[in-house]
């Protein structure tokens, strides 16, 4: 499938932070514990993520060719005083303002270093994307808030995701992603039950010998995830429970929760 243009992967980012300003400014507890990262806080979560967005934002503008730091990246910890929601609102509009111009000025071809070994600005403007749509996500049932997402950006951070896990397989061979391979044929199919069928969010996913292949369409496997695609998204990322309300597993559940406890990086 085609990824998104570079536009709209910048609208998003704005727009995603717009929504995730606006869980901070809820009134939402900061200092609550986040239920999907439970070695966060919801302000420390959202640290996490507004230092992400400034850090790409450093190699962008600067075309960086080579990794920099987190440590040297100016304000990417964020305000000095916690529990701020105020600062923290105000850091965090800074921060994706500032980004979203780093990749909109640099287009989705400039050469900027990146640890997947695509040297683009325009991995980075996809990877923000589903960085902060996925810690949205996080952020937003930490909160006790309803969450949505567009269904092509759902749909393509599912491709992302896999891409990812392919990534780690050839480059990490020590991950807990090296243990997704097979001769068997064994097999998940993703199915997003509520999608027009111009937007074709389905998946198929192969454990082969050489690694992970996936394709989108429709075809029987050995287990089946069914539901609504942001409900869908969301377990495949381990932010939803596999028996969630509108998700349904067919077949055989333990590889399903074997690719789960697996597929982790990130």
């Amino acid at each position: 499938m085609s990824r998104l243009a570079h536009d709209r992967y910048c609208d998003e980012i704005a727009h995603q932070l717009g929504r995730l300003r606006s869980v901070v400014t809820s009134g939402a507890d900061l200092s609550a514990t986040v239920p999907t990262c439970p070695d966060w806080s919801l302000e420390e979560l959202v640290r996490h993520t507004g230092g992400a967005l400034r850090w790409v934002e450093l190699l962008v503008r600067t075309r960086a060719e080579k990794e920099i730091g987190l440590s040297e990246v100016p304000g990417g910890t964020g305000p000095e005083a916690t529990g701020d929601a105020a600062a923290l609102d105000a850091w965090l509009a800074e921060s994706g303002e500032a980004v979203v111009a780093a990749l909109r000025e640099a287009g989705p071809d400039a050469v900027v270093w990146s640890w997947s070994g695509i040297n683009t600005a325009g991995f980075w403007a996809r990877r923000m994307t589903h960085e902060i749509t996925v810690h949205r996500a996080d952020a937003t049932l930490a909160a006790g808030l309803p969450y949505e997402v567009a269904p092509e950006v759902a749909a393509d951070a599912v491709d992302e995701w896999l891409d990812i896990v392919r990534f780690v397989q050839r480059a990490l061979p020590d991950d807990s992603a090296s243990e997704l391979r097979g001769t068997d044929r064994r097999s998940l199919h993703l199915h997003a039950t509520d999608t027009v069928p111009e937007l074709n969010a389905e998946w198929v996913i192969e454990l082969t010998e050489d690694g992970v292949v996936w394709r989108r369409g429709h075809e029987k496997a050995t287990v089946a995830l069914r539901g609504p695609l942001t409900s869908v998204l969301l377990a495949f990322y381990r932010r939803l429970p596999l028996d969630a309300p509108g998700l349904e597993v067919r077949g055989e559940r333990e590889l399903l929760e074997f690719w789960l406890e697996r597929a982790t990086f990130g």
